[in-house]
Parts: C-alpha cells; sequence; structure tokens
C-alpha cells in the first residue's frame, strides 16, 4: 500500500454557543479536513483544528491557520510522503519532521489519516494500532466558555443532567467573576461533581493566580488549569497551593512533560493529539507523563467528528488518561442527541453521532478511526475560495 495524493479541504462549522476562553481572537470550527488516498483505493481522514492564538509558552510554538496548514501539506508534506507506506508510521514521523520542523497540526491531520487508514486496511479499530482499547467508555468534561454567569449556572446545571461528572469553566480574564463563577457553579450543582478552572495563562503574575486558586479551594476546586504562562512561574504556583495544576499550553511535547517533571510544575498532563504532532507521538507524551506518576486527560481544539475520532481512540488506548476529557460527543444535527453536554457545534460533518451515554462517549469498534464522511455536509460547510 502506497500513499497517492492527499487533500485539503478547508471547511466551517456554525457553533452552538461562542465558546471563548482567555487568549482566543479567531472563532473555533474553522478547520481543514484531509482526505489521504492510496494506490489500493483505501481514503484515510484527518483534520487539523488549526488556531492562529494557540502556540504555547512564550512563542515556543506557533499557531496555525487553515491557509497555512493547506499550503504545508499541500506544498511540502504531501509530495515528501507520495508513494510511501502508510503503516510505516515512526518512519513517516521522522520524514515529516525532516520534510519542515513544527507544525504539528498539519502533521496530526496526516497522522490521523494513517491510523484511519491502516485501520481501515486491516479492518481492525485505530485504537487497535495504539496498544489497544483500555478503556471502550471515555468520560467527558462539559467546557463552559467565557460567558454571563447566570448562563454558566443554567448551563452547567443541564450538563449535570446529562450525566456529566466534570465541569471545566474558563476563566483569566475577570478574577473576581472567576472565583464567583466557582462559588455559584458549586451552589447550583452540589458537592458531587469536579470543578475545574481553565486560565489559559491569563493570570498576570504567579501572585495573583496563588491568590485566586485559594480563593477557590473554598469552593473544592478540582485541579486549575494553565494559570501562568511559563513552566517556571507553573512550578511557583504549584509549589504554593493546595490544588492540583493542570498543564496545557506548557505541554506540548514529551520534551516539554520532562522539563516539567523536573522542576514540578504540574501535578496533571492535559494530552492532545494535536500538540505533539499527532497519536503516535502524543503516546510519547503520555508514557512520560506515566513514567513520572502524572494522571492525563485527553483536551482539544473543539474538534469536528474527523478530528475528534482521533481524540477517543487516544483515550481510549491510554490508560493513564483517567481524567474527564475535554472533547466534544461530535453528531450531525439530523441524528443529534438531546441537550447540551458535549455540544459544540449545530451539526458536523461525519454520518453518525457518536453514542453517548451518562456522560461517557461510547468508542466506536469499526475499523480505523469508525467514522464516515457525510460528503453533501462536507461540500455544504466547505470554505470556497
Amino acid at each position: 500500500m502506497k500513499i497517492t495524493f492527499i487533500e485539503t479541504i478547508p471547511i466551517r462549522l456554525p457553533t452552538r454557543r461562542l465558546h471563548q476562553w482567555a487568549s482566543l481572537t479567531t472563532p473555533i470550527g474553522v478547520y481543514v479536513i484531509i482526505k489521504l488516498h492510496t494506490d489500493d483505493g483505501l481514503v484515510g481522514l484527518g483534520e487539523a483544528p488549526v488556531l492562529k492564538d494557540w502556540g504555547g509558552d512564550y512563542g515556543r510554538y506557533f499557531g496555525e491557520t487553515p491557509q497555512t496548514t493547506i499550503h504545508i501539506i499541500n506544498d511540502i508534506l504531501a509530495p515528501a510522503l507520495k508513494d510511501q507506506d502508510p503503516r510505516r508510521f515512526e518512519a513517516i514521523h521522522a520524514l515529516m519532521d525532516k520534510a519542515v520542523k513544527g507544525y504539528p497540526y498539519c502533521k496530526a491531520a496526516i497522522d490521523a489519516a494513517l491510523y484511519d487508514v491502516v485501520g481501515k486496511a486491516l479492518n481492525v479499530p485505530a485504537y487497535q494500532l495504539l496498544g489497544g482499547c483500555f478503556r471502550e467508555r471515555v468520560s467527558i468534561a462539559h467546557s463552559l466558555g467565557l460567558m454571563e454567569i447566570d448562563k454558566a449556572v443554567e448551563e452547567a446545571i443541564q450538563a449535570k443532567a446529562e450525566g456529566v461528572r466534570t465541569i471545566k469553566l474558563k476563566g483569566g480574564v475577570d478574577q473576581k467573576r472567576d472565583v464567583d463563577l466557582v462559588r455559584q457553579i458549586r451552589k447550583a450543582i452540589g458537592p458531587d461533581l469536579h470543578i475545574c478552572v481553565d486560565a489559559n495563562q491569563g493570570y498576570p503574575t504567579v501572585k495573583v493566580a496563588v491568590g485566586i486558586i485559594k480563593a477557590m479551594e473554598e469552593y473544592d476546586l478540582f485541579y486549575m488549569e494553565q494559570p501562568v504562562q511559563g513552566i517556571d512561574h507553573m512550578a511557583e504556583v504549584a509549589r504554593r497551593v493546595n490544588t492540583p495544576i493542570m498543564a496545557d499550553e506548557s505541554a506540548w511535547t514529551a520534551q516539554d512533560v520532562l522539563e516539567i517533571v523536573h522542576k514540578k510544575a504540574a501535578d496533571i498532563i492535559s494530552i492532545y493529539t494535536t500538540k505533539p504532532g499527532g497519536m503516535f507521538k502524543a503516546k510519547k507524551v503520555a508514557a512520560v507523563a506515566e513514567a513520572a506518576g502524572l494522571p492525563c486527560n485527553v483536551n482539544g481544539s473543539v474538534e469536528t467528528g474527523v478530528g475528534n475520532a482521533a481524540n477517543l481512540h487516544l483515550a481510549a488506548s491510554t490508560g493513564v488518561v483517567t481524567y474527564g476529557c475535554v472533547v466534544p460527543v461530535s453528531s450531525p444535527t439530523e441524528k443529534a442527541k438531546k441537550g447540551i453536554a458535549g455540544i459544540y457545534y449545530q451539526d458536523d460533518i461525519i454520518s453518525e453521532p457518536f453514542a453517548f451515554d451518562n456522560g461517557d462517549i461510547i468508542v466506536s469498534p469499526k475499523p480505523g478511526l469508525g467514522i464516515e464522511l457525510d460528503e453533501d455536509k462536507l461540500e455544504h460547510y466547505r470554505i470556497k475560495s
């Protein structure tokens, strides 16, 4: 089996509501879908959920856009991979890294397509190629973007009624509001659910972050995600509070996690399929975290059903992923479940919804990523140049 060519298809999905966080200046849902074609007629699907605002600590990594993604894949990665065997995962990652430095979201899209097409060829789900199925259900954390407190409370109550056990609150812009939000959410949903806050590096100093976290601890804060920018500053915060600290923007690669472990900068690692450049490398990130005794979740950039399928196969095959995963319950509008838990878009480009039960997504055992595109939807949401 050989790779013949790769298509890049920019799309825009309509959102259910505004989903905003501290550093975001562009809307979610404007991403690039790829089709990786092979000489035996099989096609692998992948996605680059690119955001120009997403780039790690102090510009260590760089934001990507649909336009840069299309250029890098069409003009650099696709020519480098032509006639390569998609089953040679490590060799293909080495070829991609040699062809261009960085651009992990482009590489993650290709990585997902590799697992999809190889899974289809072997008639096994992608998780089987990632170590086998560790869990058949992936618990979700329902994420509330920056919004008015009363609307956030209302949505948290509804998500709880739908079985969600972890509520994630975006913060980092208005410090007093963040503490009040946690207080009101805890009062509304009671003591049994987990509440975590993601500041997206928004607190300006260690001292400010420590004060806010300590004020939130009264309301049983499960963890604080990325309160400040920089691993050294994260370590200072972690030393001075009782609440566990999760690293996200600071944790892209296995090497980042080594530094975090060395400096004791976090208690939990948020792993992505995309930040390290695909599921293949994400497993290496998870292995370093596991070796250091740091639990993980799977997080993302609110992918469509294509990229989100990769999220689920990573979570399903990785034992150290024990925290609620911040991933969508991807659903086309005409077949969508009732409710709002995990729903960020009004529609999707996949033909069948992800199975959802009492706060968990049920992982598909179908070959590859376990999804099929709705080609009419793909064309409808395609961004025309």
